[in-house]
Parts: C-alpha cells; structure tokens; sequence
C-alpha cells in the first residue's frame, strides 16, 4: 500500500515542475563536517509538523552520508520554506446571463479542477558552527496541492529532501 502512495505521490509531483538549485563556497574542504546539528528556530515558513518531519528525515539521510547529530556540531542546518499561489490555468468555466443581440448582462467565472494549488520553495542550508558563515545551500521549487494528507506531506518531504542532498557534498 505504501508503495502505491509513494507512486502516486511521485506521479503528483511529476505533473508539476521542479527544480533543485545548489550553491556552496568552493574553497571549503567538505570532508572536515563530520556532525551537525539543527538551530533553534529552524523551519521558517514550515508549520511545526513539518518542521518535525523535516529534521527527522534530514537526520536519517545525513546519517546514510556518514554523518552524526551531536549537541556541539561541525555545522548547524536551517530548513526554510516560502510558499506562494501558483497560477492556475485548469479551471471549468461557468458562464450566466443574456445571449440576446440587443445586451444583456452576464456572469463567467473559472472553477479550479483538482483545488488551489501552490508553489513551494524548500531550502536546506548548512552553516559553519566555527565561523557562522554559509557554506552549502540546496534548494527545490515544485508546485504541490494546497490540501494534503499527513502521510503525502512526509513522503513529499522525504522525496524532497532526497533531491536536494543528492548533490551533498559537491565533487
């Protein structure tokens, strides 16, 4: 069943565009960030269950990286989210009123098919615990449904996150 979900959440996230977007201070030697751990306030923009999901599933694939959590870090992680409407042109128009030659009045309007939908911008960024300075930052913008389940946020945010780390560290 789960297996379905992922597919069909996959599918969902297919129809719309995304784009993964990576920068980083090319004068930095990645093999010195061993640990890392969260900042206080991160999840901006992100409601505090996705924060909750969002770092448990950033712990697990940095800990596939070789990477640990630990209360005094070589790194910090910010998590960032900006949310804005996405234009939508799927809509069932609707038109009331006189079609006689001599005027009238009339009423059209466009119904959204499938809800309103939204962009979304996540972004991942690592800072030096050292110097507090930024040194790599991955970003993914994709177009997802207003309205979704618990269980499709985490596997959205998990096929998300996925993505953006794909190119962590840089070669």
């Amino acid at each position: 069943m789960k297996a379905v979900k992922y597919f069909f959440l996959l599918l969902l996230m297919s129809c719309g565009t995304s784009k993964v977007i990576y920068d980083y201070d090319d004068k930095i030697d990645f093999s010195q960030f061993k640990t890392f751990h969260f900042f206080e306030d991160v999840g901006n923009g992100l409601n505090e269950f996705d924060v909750k999901r969002a770092t448990v599933i950033l712990e697990s694939e940095l800990s596939k990286l070789g990477l640990t959590k630990v209360e005094n870090p070589d790194f910090f992680i910010n998590i960032k989210a900006v949310i804005t409407e996405a234009q939508n042109n799927n809509t069932i128009g609707i038109g009331i009123g006189s079609g006689g030659r001599n005027g009238g009045f009339g009423i059209s309007g466009g119904i959204p098919i499938g809800g309103k939908k939204l962009n979304e911008k996540i972004i991942i960024e690592f800072v030096n615990a050292k110097n507090n300075e930024l040194f790599w930052e991955g970003s993914l913008v994709t177009t997802i449904k207003e309205n979704r389940k618990p269980a499709e946020r985490e596997l959205y945010l998990k096929d998300v996150i996925q993505k953006i780390l794909a190119k962590y560290p840089p070669k």
